[in-house]
């Protein structure tokens, strides 16, 4: 049964508690895009390139085996 908590973390090369903290990262970055995306939808003037700008962030941090630490410092503590 712990395999399947396990299973797919490892396959990241992370720890179960370490994707989980990834995981909920991206949750805030989405619910963050679509509060951006509402006001956007509202007053079309304010958040112009807000999904734009971070649909590659979003990539970045799906795919952490493949980013550099340079790249991942703009994801997790740029903007």
């Amino acid at each position: 049964m712990i395999n399947k908590f396990t299973k797919h973390p490892k396959e990241q090369d992370e720890t179960y508690l370490q994707h989980m903290r990834a995981a909920w990262k991206i949750c805030a970055t989405l619910k963050i895009l679509l509060l951006k995306c509402f006001i956007h939808s509202i007053f079309p003037f304010l958040f112009t390139a807000a999904v734009s700008d971070k649909i590659e962030c979003l990539r970045k941090m799906t795919n952490r085996k493949e980013s550099s630490d340079d790249e991942l410092y703009e994801v997790y503590g740029g903007d």
